[in-house]
């Protein structure tokens, strides 16, 4: 089953963690000294913050497959869409590795779509000590987990 995916940029990462813990009745699931992650059932999303000198807001929207066949069925979906889709592929963002793909819905809001296979020791590829592709290392100058260069 798949989840939907929110990222926000906060201000505060203390305060923001008080307040979203409280919100949705539990602890991150996943907290670093600049990024926190709930795993949540009810409701079942994939809620994440982070504090890393951006503007404060809505980061992302995304939808993660938990597992290969289900992220096949959404770069199904995708190629069904008029829509160009950037396939990042392989990647370690958000302390993770995943695999994804990028596409903007009619107003140009970007969706991520991903499957996450592992943890990862780093925010971005240069502090996991992944290899980065060169549009990776772009858009990871710019602020990681945002969309790729067509």
């Amino acid at each position: 089953m798949k989840r939907l995916h929110v990222h926000v940029a906060v201000k505060n990462l203390d305060t923001s963690i008080g307040f979203y813990s409280q919100l949705f009745a539990a602890e991150p699931t996943v907290r670093k000294p600049d990024y926190a992650k709930w795993m949540l059932e009810d409701p079942r999303v994939n809620f994440a913050i982070s504090q890393r000198g951006v503007q404060p807001g809505v980061q992302e929207l995304g939808i993660q497959a938990e597992s290969r066949e289900e992220l096949e069925d959404m770069y199904a979906r995708l190629k069904g869409i008029d829509r160009p889709v950037v396939e990042e592929g392989a990647t370690s963002c958000c302390y993770a590795h995943s695999e994804k793909s990028w596409i903007e819905d009619p107003q140009g809001q970007e969706w991520e779509i991903f499957f996450t296979s592992a943890e990862s020791t780093g925010y971005d590829a240069h502090s996991s000590g992944a290899q980065a592709s060169t549009s990776e290392s772009d858009r990871c100058r710019a602020g990681c987990c945002s969309t790729p260069a067509a």
